[in-house]
């Protein structure tokens, strides 16, 4: 079995959001329409983000202080690995709970980034068939008429 293949960065940091406004604008005025968002093109069920909403209600209710949300969390750790992105899931954590918009934007441009399809040209050659004759400049000869009204005599 080979070796693993090396883990990279991210493709855009964390607060990188003014980097793709729309990515940008769709996260601040609707974040949990991105979060479904992500979460559905990564493959997972797109009411997965409904459980950070219930999770924090639960906390806030029970009093709880802290509070990691589970579903950017969970995501964000299995897109690091399914990538082979560095981090850690510290780093996630800290990631999720700090910023949790910043989280979700970072990881649609990561879904964004590793989805580009290339722009492939495929160009075939043909041959070049000319379908006339070069153009061939003849003198006039003596005495011939080249132009109506024209006649060209010679010595």
């Amino acid at each position: 079995m080979g070796a693993p293949p090396p883990e990279k960065e991210w493709s855009s940091d964390l607060f990188d959001c003014f980097e793709d406004h729309a990515t940008c604008c769709y996260g601040f005025w609707c974040g949990p329409c991105l979060a479904s968002t992500v979460t559905g093109r990564f493959g997972e069920n797109r009411l997965l983000p409904v459980c950070d909403i219930l999770s924090m209600c639960t906390s806030v209710i029970c009093g709880i202080p802290v509070y990691v949300p589970p579903a950017v969390l969970s995501v964000r750790v299995a897109m690091r690995n399914r990538y082979h992105i560095k981090g850690s899931l510290l780093e996630d954590m800290c990631a999720s709970c700090l910023c949790q918009c910043c989280s979700w934007c970072q990881m649609h441009r990561e879904l964004k980034h590793h989805n580009k399809t290339p722009n492939v040209i495929v160009m075939q050659s043909q041959p070049i068939l000319q379908m006339q004759p070069a153009p061939v400049m003849m003198v006039p000869l003596a005495g011939y008429v080249t132009q109506p009204g024209v006649t060209v005599i010679s010595n």
